[in-house]
């Protein structure tokens, strides 16, 4: 989700009246204001750049005097002044002016952030708007609350980093971001949900479950763990099983291309910031690290001759990808520069497309619901930079949304966010804790192709350009795991977890009891089942288990002495997330088990 929605600072012309009803936005702009007319106090000197409400509160940016520089514990002291300036109900007053008398106030009150601004307004603005709240003053359109005491709510979140004007050749500000409401209540639900949040943070459930770690030594390209394998190999194994099903073959292309390549695909042109060169000690070209499948299984179309009786062909492949994202962007699993997608490319003809793209949203649905999640769909239309004529443009998005409204799916139209070479259905899911996630993307492609002058042969015996569906459902599978970590708080349904029974023998740990546990797991692993045994000496059972139910695994079955000598096959079996304790005969146990990993619920 966006930081920024608008940069009210920056606009020109008559601020706004305050509407009638005061929206959530207007309210979090004033708290932004009200947050710098603080800072500028508590810090003399202090230069503010640009402070917008965002879709989760607000922001600043600042430069403090003298090198200096916020840190977490400054927040309490900002919010506190932020209370003082409440209660004493200082109006934001607005105010117009000529752009030449803005431009001196703001010069000679050393605002040099401000003077930047006005100095790259266009010729034909004037005047501007400016807003004081006390002895704070900034340029801004408005509309505001009529006084700080509307601002009660109001909490401090985070200091961050950032490059003046968002480009990294900039000096580096300090972003304050901070959340307001009209009311105590939700305020405490927001923090609420903040925490909920952090505890299923997927970097810090990663290293408490052993699934894997990022590091130094290769930015924003995760280590996996054996556990973590396990997480990725079941969803491999799940999407080469569903796309066998669907008439998928799977192929594998080169990880290195000539940039003549990405020519030709238009993203030198379009997607060049975000390539990996390398050069060649043998060869006097520039190479690149692929970040997209999709060249790739062009020219694999393009070895040879096709007829229309082939069509469709849809190619598969789950290959590694590298994108050079900033280091300032990176996170964890949700941002990386080594992606591996669940990537598919579909080479049909026209009238092919409604029918594919049904068939991918039928598949969506079948594999989120075994995720647990529901889909919904943004439908993303042309981009100011964009390749083709306005006729394709025309078809393609018309071609999707037929199919979206064929297919029953609700869906919302997003102007503009499409990819340079067509548009696209980008698929959503909201996690268990109401937070929304991109996942999935399907994109109708007419120009890349034709791009590559593929061709197949008609049932007219001439040659047709094909029509390419571009198609991930599980998207990044590093950033799908990262997501699903935090949907599930770690409590991988059984199917997914890295261990699905941890047998814990009781504290004598004698030589019988170890073996009965050691037996029985093997009767497990033998009916397909992910089993381990907790034999560490000189730990106490409950210690066994308050660990097995830190990891986080499924069921724990505890063993002893008397089971050994009743031989007769029942355990004790504890469902660690619902908390509930049974009595079961391991055969029951293995069952129940087998039929809850093959029905692939949830959980």
């Amino acid at each position: 989700m966006p930081d920024e929605i608008v940069d009210d600072s920056a606009e020109a012309g008559p601020p706004l009246e305050v509407p009638a009803e005061l929206t959530l936005g207007i309210l979090r702009h004033s708290a932004a204001h009200l947050m710098a007319a603080a800072v500028v106090e508590l810090y003399p000197g202090a230069q503010y750049d640009v402070g917008p409400a965002t879709e989760e509160g607000f922001f600043y940016n600042f430069r403090l005097p003298d090198g200096a520089h916020f840190v977490e514990e400054d927040l309490s002291r900002i919010e506190a002044r932020m209370k003082e300036l409440s209660k004493r109900r200082i109006p934001f007053e607005r105010e117009v002016m000529s752009r030449a008398d803005a431009r001196q106030l703001f010069s000679e009150m050393r605002q040099s952030f401000k003077v930047d601004i006005i100095d790259r307004m266009g010729g034909e603005v004037d005047e501007v708007g400016v807003y004081r709240t006390g002895a704070f003053v900034d340029l801004c359109r408005g509309p505001h609350v009529p006084h700080s005491g509307h601002l009660r709510a109001v909490k401090l979140l985070r200091v961050a980093g950032v490059y003046w004007r968002g480009d990294e050749n900039n000096e580096q500000l300090q972003r304050v971001y901070g959340t307001a409401f009209f009311d105590r209540e939700q305020l405490d639900a927001f923090i609420a949900l903040r925490e909920e949040a952090r505890r299923r943070d997927h970097r810090r459930l990663g290293a408490e479950l052993d699934l894997f770690h990022v590091s130094e030594h290769s930015p924003g390209s995760p280590f996996w763990h054996p556990k973590g394998m396990i997480i990725w190999n079941t969803l491999e194994d799940l999407r080469r099983a569903e796309n066998a099903k669907r008439g998928y073959v799977e192929v594998k292309t080169p990880l290195l291309f000539d940039v003549d390549t990405y020519k030709t695909s238009g993203h030198y042109e379009n997607y060049a910031e975000n390539i990996f060169f390398v050069s060649s000690r043998d060869e006097d070209r520039q190479l690149a690290l692929k970040p997209m499948n999709c060249p790739g299984h062009m020219l694999l179309f393009g070895n040879g001759l096709r007829s229309y009786r082939e069509l469709p062909i849809r190619y598969a492949e789950s290959s590694t990808l590298h994108r050079d994202e900033r280091s300032g962007t990176l996170h964890g699993l949700l941002r990386v520069r080594h992606i591996t997608q669940d990537d598919a490319h579909i080479f049909c003809t026209d009238d092919q497309i409604q029918d594919e793209i049904h068939r991918i949203v039928d598949y969506a649905n079948h594999l989120y619901a075994m995720l647990g999640v529901e889909p919904r769909a943004e439908l993303s239309t042309r981009p100011e930079r964009r390749l083709g004529s306005e006729a394709q443009w025309d078809r393609a998005e018309a071609a999707l949304e037929e199919a979206l409204q064929r297919h029953g799916m609700a869906y919302v139209i997003s102007a503009g966010e499409g990819t340079f070479y067509g548009p696209k259905i980008d698929l959503h899911m909201t996690d268990s804790i109401g937070r929304s996630w991109q996942m999935g993307t399907i994109q109708l492609d007419y120009q890349m192709p034709a791009r590559f002058g593929l061709t197949y042969v008609g049932v007219d015996g001439e040659d047709h350009t094909p029509v390419v569906i571009h198609r991930a459902l599980l998207g990044s599978l590093e950033r799908f795991i990262g997501i699903l970590t935090e949907h599930y708080a770690g409590h991988f349904p059984l199917w997914l977890a890295p261990v699905q029974v941890e047998i814990v023998p009781v504290q004598d740990d004698s030589p019988e009891v170890i073996s009965y546990a050691l037996a029985l797991a093997e009767r497990l692993r033998a009916a397909g089942l992910r089993a381990d045994v907790d034999d560490k000496p000189g730990v106490r059972m409950q210690a066994r288990i308050r660990d097995a139910v830190k990891q986080k695994v499924p069921y724990v079955v505890v063993v002893g002495r008397n089971d050994v000598e009743r031989g007769d096959d029942v355990v004790s079996v504890r469902a660690t997330r619902a908390g509930t304790q049974e009595n079961l005969a391991v055969s029951d146990l293995v069952q129940r088990l087998v039929h809850e990993v093959a029905e692939r619920v949830s959980g």
